[in-house]
């Protein structure tokens, strides 16, 4: 019977033993489940959400004994008050026709001076001329006979290099564009029979450059063929002739006819 008894209490000695060593599972269990909430937490803010953010960061505070904090100003910099900010309305508009001639005016001479720098970037200062009127900005093909043989509506390699020069600035302008084409005063000749079909030709021709090579949209360019009707220069002679064989890429002023008219008395009173 003492054996018995003795044998039971070495056996529940044993059993308590086993279970003191088993108590650091606890801790250690207690350590995952901390870490694990550190992770999920880590996870969850891994977005920024400023809600999620003043959220946690409130309830942490709690947690520590800390009062509710509220939403918290992150932004760098000085802060403007709202009352102090300006006012920002919108662009004033034009209200008379005189200031919007003076603006389609300062419009216009900006392509021209654009016009200018791009043709003395590419060395050929002077080899066009730029007129400012009514009608808007013309740039006229005229000099000697680089641009056009008699009789004849092909560009020659100097007229390219004049289009490709001109043709980014007035692409980004916005304006329409008539390309207007004149021949001197003798009699047409084959392929061309008049001076109609012949100036039309040349027209067509830089019209057919501007949209292939320039890039100018269709619907804004136009060829219109004067024949010999409006000459620059009289008289006979190899200059004269050559000055009426040309073309004049006119950048049509999109201004009211009203705006316009008040254009060339600013450029008088600017000259």
């Amino acid at each position: 019977m003492s054996r018995a008894r003795s044998r039971s209490r070495r056996g529940h000695a044993a059993h308590g033993e086993e279970g003191g060593d088993e108590r650091w599972l606890v801790s250690y269990s207690d350590m995952i489940t901390v870490l694990m909430a550190l992770f999920i937490v880590m996870f969850a803010i891994s977005s920024v959400d400023q809600g999620k953010y003043d959220e946690l960061r409130n309830a942490l505070s709690s947690g520590f004994g800390q009062t509710d904090l509220g939403r918290l100003d992150v932004t760098e910099g000085v802060v403007v008050p709202p009352e102090q900010m300006p006012e920002v309305g919108p662009t004033p508009q034009p209200e008379t026709d005189a200031e919007r001639a003076a603006l389609e005016l300062a419009s216009l001479e900006q392509l021209r001076d654009e016009v200018e720098a791009a043709l003395a970037a590419n060395g050929l200062a002077g080899a066009a001329r730029l007129t400012l009127d009514q009608r808007g900005l013309t740039i006229g093909l005229v000099t000697s006979e680089m641009f056009f043989e008699p009789n004849r509506a092909d560009l020659t390699d100097r007229a390219e290099q004049v289009l490709d020069a001109i043709t980014p600035a007035v692409v980004a302008s916005g304006y329409d564009v008539s390309v207007e084409g004149h021949a001197d005063h003798r009699t047409g000749t084959y392929p061309f029979p008049t001076n109609w079909e012949l100036s039309s030709g040349r027209a067509t021709q830089v019209v057919r450059h501007l949209i292939a090579t320039g890039g100018i949209g269709p619907e804004r360019i136009a060829a219109v063929g004067f024949g010999d009707s409006r000459p620059l220069a009289a008289g006979t002679d190899p200059d004269a002739l050559a000055m009426n064989r040309r073309v004049d890429i006119v950048v049509l002023s999109d201004a009211p006819e009203s705006v316009r008219q008040l254009l060339p008395e600013l450029l008088s009173q600017e000259s």
